[in-house]
């Protein structure tokens, strides 16, 4: 993600462009620059398709998942990837209907019992091939802030993340929306979780179906088959506490802009790690997506 858009995706999100140039190193006349320029041909031609797909969608009476509009538009003579357009779905929150009603205790049937399907293992060959995720909560000085965040295992960056006063399914939906946007994976995607009511209910599950990714859940109860992901809570707020201390003393809003620096300015993207060849995760993420 280049400067430019890194301020554009997360000015969507609420966030000051003042703020967003600053942590992303680039001057706010360029920001206006690059967003004044014309679209390139691949986001005209995407454009055109988000359009027909949401004409298919509407059509459908809002049924129609990524394979069945995927074959309306081959039906209509259009021959494009199918992976494209379950991204571009994604990228406009468009999902298809599922029975729900048939499904007890909020759990989608296809997850129920879920495998483990990492044993432990948390490594992966390429990125976007495994995802890891959880919550982590933060006391403030008015009240509680819930982070979701998912985690790649082949470069370690948190490629996913939201915030949130409450533990709601919503926060895990939206990190996964904000994952799937910027990574936009094509190939088979394990998405590992513990039991968590959020990461087992039938919204997330059903998400999780219909955009093609692959459930896994550790044993209930058992830390250590989420490993990766609190090894990275365990970082995050020891060095948080390192450069903020006392966190406790911030309010929501400032640990909100706390945490966003971390992640985006400090931990993706200038942190090394050892067991990435003293590389960051974006640098690692780089040179996969060249190779």
């Amino acid at each position: 993600m280049t400067g430019f858009r890194f301020v554009e995706d997360h000015h969507q999100a609420g966030f000051r462009i003042t703020d967003l140039c600053r942590l992303a190193g680039v001057s706010r006349s360029s920001f206006y620059s690059w967003r004044g320029r014309g679209p390139s041909a691949r986001e005209v031609a995407n454009t055109e398709l988000a359009g027909e797909i949401r004409e298919i969608h509407e059509n459908s009476r809002r049924t129609y998942g990524a394979p069945r509009v995927w074959g309306q538009l081959r039906r209509n003579g259009r021959r494009v990837g199918r992976h494209r357009v379950a991204r571009l779905m994604r990228a406009q929150g468009l999902v298809g209907a599922h029975a729900r009603r048939r499904w007890r205790k909020g759990r989608h049937p296809a997850m129920v019992p879920a495998p483990d399907l990492l044993e432990r293992d948390f490594t992966a060959e390429a990125p976007d091939r495994r995802w890891v995720a959880d919550i982590t909560e933060f006391a403030c000085l008015d009240g509680k802030l819930y982070l979701a965040g998912i985690r790649d295992l082949h470069d370690r960056s948190l490629v996913g993340w939201s915030m949130g006063e409450r533990q709601t399914t919503d926060l895990v939906v939206a990190a996964l929306v904000m994952a799937l946007g910027r990574r936009r994976p094509d190939g088979e995607l394990v998405h590992h979780a513990d039991h968590g009511s959020q990461y087992t209910s039938v919204e997330f599950t059903n998400r999780l179906v219909d955009w093609g990714l692959v459930g896994s859940y550790g044993s209930v109860g058992d830390c250590f088959d989420n490993a990766a992901m609190e090894a990275f809570w365990a970082i995050l707020k020891t060095e948080i506490r390192h450069i903020w201390s006392p966190i406790e003393s911030f309010t929501r809003s400032e640990m909100r802009t706390i945490l966003f620096d971390y992640i985006e300015t400090f931990y993706n993207r200038a942190r090394h790690q050892r067991g990435l060849g003293d590389r960051t995760p974006a640098e690692v993420y780089a040179a996969a997506r060249a190779a």
